[in-house]
């Protein structure tokens, strides 16, 4: 599937010069949104993971319906203040200022095989926190994979000692 002819782009937002990609146009397709899950799914299987952890907010969509689909636990990594109980927290760098994000000490136990699901990778910030947060609590990281990728934006190079798999590159 061509999920290119598929993403919708949004120009100038959320600011002048931006070309947001918009996966709610994958969401708002079923045949395109099962497509990505069952990508997501060959991908994991290859790596036996034994939990999945979504980050806030979009890989929630991704990520919960794999996990319904392969029957696997997800977790989740949120903005900070959004989880209740013991956490863990990692800072990470924005295209725009800092950002925090965190995982409750308990969602990953140590030696927890994980996917890191996310919807678009573009500098690895995000991304690159998700994986500090699991080395943290003793988990390893098998794979992570998202649906789109930037290119040239350097986040690939960020995760260059992680397995990554990008559905679709811009």
């Amino acid at each position: 599937m061509d999920l290119k002819n598929i993403i919708r782009n949004i120009p100038d937002f959320p600011k002048p010069g931006i070309q947001f990609k918009d996966i709610e146009s994958i969401t708002e397709n079923p045949e395109a949104f099962s497509y990505v899950v069952d990508e997501f799914a060959k991908e994991i299987r290859q790596y036996s993971v034994d939990k999945i952890l979504v980050l806030d907010a979009r890989g929630f969509l991704f990520g919960a319906a794999l996990g319904l689909q392969e029957k696997l636990p997800i977790v989740m990594a949120r903005k900070t203040g959004k989880l209740g109980g013991e956490c863990v927290t990692q800072s990470y760098s924005l295209e725009y200022g800092e950002a925090e994000i965190q995982l409750q000490k308990t969602a990953i136990q140590k030696g927890d095989k994980v996917a890191i699901i996310d919807d678009l990778l573009a500098t690895g910030g995000t991304a690159s926190a998700a994986a500090e947060l699991v080395k943290k609590v003793g988990g390893e990281i098998k794979v992570i994979a998202f649906v789109i990728e930037l290119d040239g934006l350097g986040g690939r190079e960020k995760l260059a000692d992680t397995n990554l798999l990008s559905l679709v590159h811009f």
